[in-house]
């Protein structure tokens, strides 16, 4: 068996052409790359090829979502939802530091992802291989002990008495789901470091310092991967969004390794830090340069400095 993720660039430009799949999966949409698909709705055409272009029949959305819900419509889809009307029922027991707690269709499952989101992404996976014939009773082991992705929500430990977490997050919708994550299991300030990547969308960076203000503490507008653009002027972009929400406080601090020392340094026991935007990458993108940057390796350099200091 193979499993592919299919990007909507993937489908938009035919590059799994010939290709059916047994089963076709949708999560969520939001908005990314639309300096490439133009809005919304192309951006969702794209990715509807799946079910139209590729798919045998088997289709499992996410009814929670808006588009998920057109494309069961469209094409009587087992749904996957935290409602009592989809196919899957997904009822969360417990969120935690390192674990999720969920049962889908009463099955209780364990897993060492953290959050709401990757709770239903969880889900529709169990969909998918249930619409393959396994039973969801036959997945509760292999999901408990399933090895986390990357950069995704990954937790640093060097000691600290203080929650240090790097995450992939580059659109509104990602760091808002990961921010309602971490908010859940952090009983002091939330605090944030992020940046948006040059020569992509410009709409979401606003949106991105909405998000930030109103779910964090304390926020960190930084570089990530600028490219050709001038990183001061993508941070006041950003900046314009969390100046008019009324929350955080925030700064901008464009060289990323001191924004990480700064807001590392000012952490107190109890807090969470999350470290955002470039996730598993290993570089930083300035000027048609590539620069080595490890976000994880970055962190955890600097928790052993201040380790030291204590």
């Amino acid at each position: 068996m193979a499993v592919m993720e299919v990007s909507s660039h993937a489908l938009q430009q035919h590059r799994v052409r010939g290709l059916d799949f047994s089963v076709g999966g949708f999560t969520n949409l939001t908005q990314d790359h639309l300096d490439y698909h133009g809005d919304m709705e192309q951006y969702f055409a794209a990715k509807r090829r799946l079910f139209t272009d590729h798919n045998s029949g088997n289709a499992v959305v996410n009814s929670a979502d808006p588009y998920g819900q057109r494309l069961a419509d469209e094409f009587a889809a087992q749904t996957v939802g935290d409602t009592p009307t989809a196919d899957l029922f997904i009822e969360i027991v417990k969120l935690a530091q390192a674990q999720s707690l969920f049962r889908v269709d009463g099955v209780e499952f364990s897993m060492p992802l953290i959050g709401r989101h990757n709770v239903a992404n969880a889900a529709l996976a169990l969909g998918m291989v249930r619409a393959l014939g396994v039973t969801l009773e036959d997945c509760v082991k292999p999901l408990a002990s399933v090895t986390p992705v990357p950069g995704r929500l990954e937790p640093i430990v060097e000691g600290q008495p203080f929650g240090v977490y790097v995450d992939y997050a580059h659109t509104d919708d990602a760091l808002r789901q990961v921010l309602s994550t971490l908010r859940e299991i952090t009983p002091g300030r939330l605090r944030v470091v992020f940046g948006c990547g040059g020569n992509r969308d410009a709409g979401k960076r606003q949106k991105m310092g909405v998000v930030a203000a109103t779910l964090a503490d304390s926020v960190m507008i930084t570089t990530d991967n600028p490219r050709r653009e001038d990183p001061a002027t993508i941070a006041e972009q950003i900046a314009e969004g969390c100046a008019s929400a009324a929350g955080a406080d925030w700064q901008i601090e464009l060289d990323r390794e001191r924004a990480f020392d700064e807001i590392l340094r000012a952490a107190m026991s109890g807090d969470t830090v999350l470290l955002a935007g470039k996730g598993h990458e290993t570089y930083q993108e300035i000027n048609d340069l590539v620069q080595p940057f490890d976000d994880r390796a970055m962190a955890r350099s600097i928790l052993a400095t201040l380790k030291e200091a204590r």
